[in-house]
């Protein structure tokens, strides 16, 4: 396991030069933040938000790079007042909660569910708020999180108005759709990243 983590921190180093990064969390500050959570998050994230950096001005993101941990995206805000969808009046309150059970397994396209709200706000809002910390954003309304509980952990995932779909380009017996395999998929222009 050492191996394999000192493995991918070399890809992740590589992929982010010193002048993109922010300055590193400590390993007490992490602690604190996991224990404030009820989560322990996954490697190699969990090494590279101490080791090399928290958050980045370079990535596959558009909106400033990758976020600090538990930071979100200037959008997130103005995304989540405009479009939540939730059978209640949105109060600016919505909390992200990253040690609750990340729901889901597989892809869910509820756009073609036509948004009923009784039966799927409250998926919809566990979806957004529950088991993960937000990676950054592509645009306003398209965002990039980290797994950190439930059968998914450690897997990228994106949202999107409509959809929220595990990021992998490999077949499922090939490992892929990790923090590791996602940055390096963009730093090399392949995947999800390739140019169109």
């Amino acid at each position: 396991m050492e191996d394999a983590i000192s493995g991918a921190i070399a890809v992740l180093r590589e992929a982010f030069p010193a002048e993109v990064r922010h300055r590193p969390l400590d390993r007490d500050e992490l602690r604190a933040w996991e224990r404030r959570h009820g989560v322990v998050l996954p490697e190699p994230y969990r090494t590279f938000v101490t080791e090399i950096a928290n958050g980045t001005d370079d990535g596959p993101p558009d909106e400033g790079g990758l976020l600090p941990l538990g930071e979100k995206p200037d959008s997130w805000a103005v995304w989540e007042a405009d479009c939540w969808m939730s059978p209640e009046p949105f109060d600016g309150a919505a909390v992200r909660v990253p040690g609750q059970p990340f729901p889901l397994e597989e892809e869910w396209q509820w756009e073609y569910d036509y948004y009923d709200h009784t039966r799927h706000s409250s998926l919809l809002h566990q979806t957004y708020q529950h088991g993960s910390v937000l990676l950054g954003s592509d645009r306003p309304g398209e965002y990039w999180t980290l797994v950190v509980t439930g059968p998914q952990r450690g897997r990228v995932w994106w949202l999107r108005d409509g959809c929220a779909a595990p990021y992998s380009d490999r077949p499922s017996d090939q490992p892929g759709g990790d923090f590791l395999h996602w940055v390096r998929d963009w730093h090399v222009g392949q995947g999800w990243w390739r140019a169109e």
